[in-house]
Parts: structure tokens; C-alpha cells; sequence
């Protein structure tokens, strides 16, 4: 820790229907840390875009200390965003975020915060993340940003977490940068955090099982399979990835997933699909085409057996 610098200030800037999660664990980290060093060196504030109480995604709401206008300087500026990208005083958020990156400000985002940082153009030139079931939209609205599906990324000044409790994990790597790994594990004992994920980590997406404990070389393959959806591989090329046979990795499969390993890669596509589906307007067939499909017919047939409607039923339900 620098000892010329007597504290940092963190601000997180709450869109309507905010994950009050999201806010707590990360603000709780700061205060822990805090506690346990001794030190008052972290500070937080809340800000809305008006000043006025803010909505939870809980039903809860909070009442924040600021509005974009009178934001008193941070060293660290989150925006928070949870179940909604249309929500009151978004265009002034996005355009106080514009502000602030022009002066040359750290910037992140929690969960969903990661689009609207993205569309303030902060994001460009940066790895970022993003929930996992927000990802297939932000890579189609902004396919030129690098979007991982790791908990969180820290790329300069650009900090972002994927939700849930990945935000507790960027704050345990930015205290363990300001006060070193034994105060950080005690912040992360004090939680009963068993262990602490590294920016490598990759989120649990969707329905994809536990593999913790099970054959590294299955992780290995659903983690291929989950990267490569517009292009599925072929079981040729996933079993030669991991030095097993056909046989054996369909084996695999069965072992741990009671499933074939065409079954769960098609059921990682339509999940895919139906995200497409559900969060832009692109085009069915451009769904279709990237998550592998080349027939629209055989893309509906198998959407309708895996959901029970039709992909057009499913844009209509979502917008």
C-alpha cells in the first residue's frame, strides 16, 4: 500500500433494478478489509442518476448519497445494472461514464453494468466480462470487445465482474494488491470464502454441471464445446484435443453427464439460441447460423423439441 495516499474512494453508480447482492458483497469486502487491517483506507459511496432512491432488482430500494451531477471524485467508479437495459436516466449515466473515461478514470462494472459501459465506449480496446446469460446479446451488440466468460477481467483501468459473487472476488484481488495476501485471506476467512477465484476462473454457465473432482480432460472438453458454437467441432477433433478416443470421450459423457457428447453440445447451442432470442432482434436465421445450424427447418424442429415452442414464439414472449 502507498503510504502518500490516505485512503480510496469507491463510487458505484445504481441503474433502476440493481443487484442489491451485487452491491453488498463488494461494499462488504471493502468494509472487512477495512476492519481487518485497521485502517479506514477504503471509502464508498452510492450514486443514481437524480440523487432520488433507487429500486433494487429485491424490491428493495436504496437512497443514495449522490447524483451523477454532484459525484464527489473516486478513484474506482462502478456502474451496477442487473435485470433491465432500459431504465430511467440511462443516457445520463452512459453519458457521465463518457465524462469520466474522457478525464482518464478507472472505471468497472457489476454484471450487467459491463453493456452500458460498453455503449459509454469504455470498454473499447479492453477485455471485459459479463453474467454468462448476458453474454450471446453483448457479443452481438458489440462483437469488436473481447468478452470473456471469466469471472472477472481487470484490463488497466477497466475493472468488471460478472455478477453474483465474482464481484467478491475482483475485491479480494484489489485488496490483495493494496494490502498483500494475509490480510486479503483473512477478509475472504471472514466470509467463510473457501477459496478465491483468480481471473482465470470461468463462470458456471447455465445448466453446465459441477465437474470439481471429475476428469480434468471432461472440463477441458465442455469448455471447447462452450467456445465453439458457430462452429461446432466435430467429435473427431474434441477427442484428438484431449488425446482420447471417440469411444472414450463418448464414455466420458455417459460416466459423469448421462448424456452423449452430441446431446450436451446441442443442448449448449439451443441454450445459446434462446439467449439470442430473448435478448437482440437480429434475425432468426442469423441465430440459427451462429450457434451452427445451416438449416432454419432443422434449427426449429430441434429449438421446438428442446423448449417446447417454436423460435419465433420465443422472440414474441421477449419483446
Amino acid at each position: 500500500m502507498t503510504s502518500d495516499v490516505p485512503s480510496r474512494h469507491f463510487a458505484f453508480i445504481l441503474a433502476e433494478e440493481f443487484s442489491m447482492f451485487c452491491v453488498s458483497a463488494v461494499i462488504d469486502v471493502l468494509r472487512t478489509a477495512n476492519l481487518v487491517s485497521g485502517t479506514g483506507y477504503y471509502r464508498w459511496s452510492t450514486v443514481s442518476h437524480d440523487g432520488e432512491p433507487v429500486r433494487a432488482s429485491n424490491g428493495l430500494t436504496l437512497k443514495p448519497a449522490h447524483s451523477v451531477d454532484t459525484l464527489e471524485p473516486a478513484d474506482l467508479t462502478f456502474v451496477v445494472a442487473s435485470m433491465t437495459l432500459d431504465f430511467p436516466g440511462r443516457q445520463k449515466i452512459v453519458n457521465a461514464l463518457r465524462t469520466l473515461g474522457r478525464r482518464g478514470a478507472s472505471l468497472g462494472a457489476l454484471s450487467v453494468g459491463s453493456h452500458i459501459l460498453a455503449q459509454a465506449g469504455q470498454l473499447e480496446g479492453h477485455r471485459c466480462t459479463i453474467h454468462w446469460e448476458n453474454r450471446a446479446g453483448f457479443r452481438e451488440a458489440f462483437p469488436h470487445i473481447e468478452c470473456t466468460s471469466n469471472v472477472y477481467e481487470i484490463d488497466r483501468k477497466r475493472y468488471t465482474a460478472a455478477g453474483g459473487t465474482t464481484g467478491i472476488d475482483l475485491m479480494l484481488e484489489i485488496v490483495r494488491a493494496d494490502f498483500g495476501a494475509e490480510i486479503t485471506n483473512k477478509v475472504a476467512n471472514n466470509f467463510q470464502y473457501e477459496r478465491i477465484r483468480s481471473h482465470e476462473d470461468r463462470q458456471r454457465v447455465g445448466r453446465e454441471p459441477d465437474l470439481t473432482g471429475k476428469s480434468e480432460k471432461l472440463r477441458r472438453l465442455t469448455e471447447l464445446m462452450a467456445d465453439n458454437l458457430e462452429e461446432p467441432l466435430s467429435a473427431g477433433v474434441l477427442a484428438q484435443s484431449v488425446e482420447l478416443s471417440v469411444r472414450q470421450v463418448e464414455r466420458l459423457f455417459l460416466k459423469h453427464l448421462e448424456s452423449t457428447p452430441g446431446r450436451y453440445y446441442m443442448t449448449l447451442r439451443l441454450e445459446r439460441a434462446r439467449q439470442l432470442l430473448r435478448q437482440t432482434n437480429i434475425p432468426i436465421l442469423e441465430v440459427a447460423l451462429s450457434t451452427g445450424f445451416t438449416s432454419h427447418s432443422y434449427f426449429a424442429q430441434s429449438y421446438r423439441m428442446q423448449f417446447g415452442r417454436a423460435p419465433s414464439d420465443e422472440r414474441r414472449k421477449s419483446f
